[in-house]
């Protein structure tokens, strides 16, 4: 369960956003410059809002009344770039081991390095460096990076953008899969309509910091 509130005052408007997720995919929606990575970067804990309150699963990371604000270390998110951020001396294999949490910090954890290559079909690549792989398998390697750190919400910044369309909407099926097989929540950055239509169980479309609700249905936990 997230559930968020909170204002974010940029150099050109103040960002305004509430929602709650138990389950499902909530897509942000908008222009360029609308605000939509921000509120991810709030959520992640990159940026702290102005003032609000971010709470997941009923543990307070972020609130201005209280004058809490949780590290990104500590708040178990999975986090996917935009241009993926893979570590380019690094094999597949060693980027996604990049995603593995402290030991100890997560409880009863059962996920290895090979149990999520092989969820996102990527074993072979395993040795292999990220030029010398595609843009929807270095897609599918930011993914298992995010996913090692077995994450209570995975934030996907616009992961998509820069495929073929082809390789693109088999992703796009790929994503909504994952969901359902690892049952937390994503929310997801887009700027193309059709795309958030696609995947958004949620979807609030966002100009200059205002949220418009163009869809909600929160699936059961």
């Amino acid at each position: 369960m997230l559930k968020a509130f909170f204002q974010k005052k940029l150099p050109t408007f103040e960002l305004e956003i509430e929602f709650s997720l138990n389950n499902g995919i909530l897509a942000l929606v908008g222009p360029s410059g609308a605000g939509k990575t921000t509120i991810l970067q709030c959520v992640a804990g990159l940026q702290a809002p102005s003032s609000g309150e971010i709470n997941i699963n009923d543990k307070i990371v972020f609130s201005s009344e209280q004058g809490v604000n949780i590290p990104i270390r500590k708040r178990r998110i999975g986090y996917v770039f935009q241009d993926y951020a893979l570590f380019p001396h690094m094999t597949v294999e060693k980027n996604v081991m990049y995603g593995k949490p402290q030991k100890g910090s997560i409880p009863n954890k059962v996920l290895t390095v090979s149990n999520v290559l092989e969820m996102l079909k990527i074993e072979h690549l395993r040795n292999r460096y990220p030029n010398q792989i595609s843009g929807g398998e270095k897609q599918r390697v930011a993914l298992a990076r995010a996913l090692m750190t077995e994450p209570e919400l995975l934030l996907l910044d616009e992961p998509l953008s820069a495929l073929d369309q082809d390789t693109r909407s088999t992703l796009q099926q790929e994503l909504l899969k994952l969901q359902v097989q690892w049952q937390i929540p994503f929310i997801l950055v887009t700027h193309d309509l059709q795309e958030a239509e696609m995947l958004g169980d949620q979807i609030i479309k966002l100009d200059h910091g205002k949220q418009e609700e163009l869809r909600k249905f929160d699936k059961a936990q």
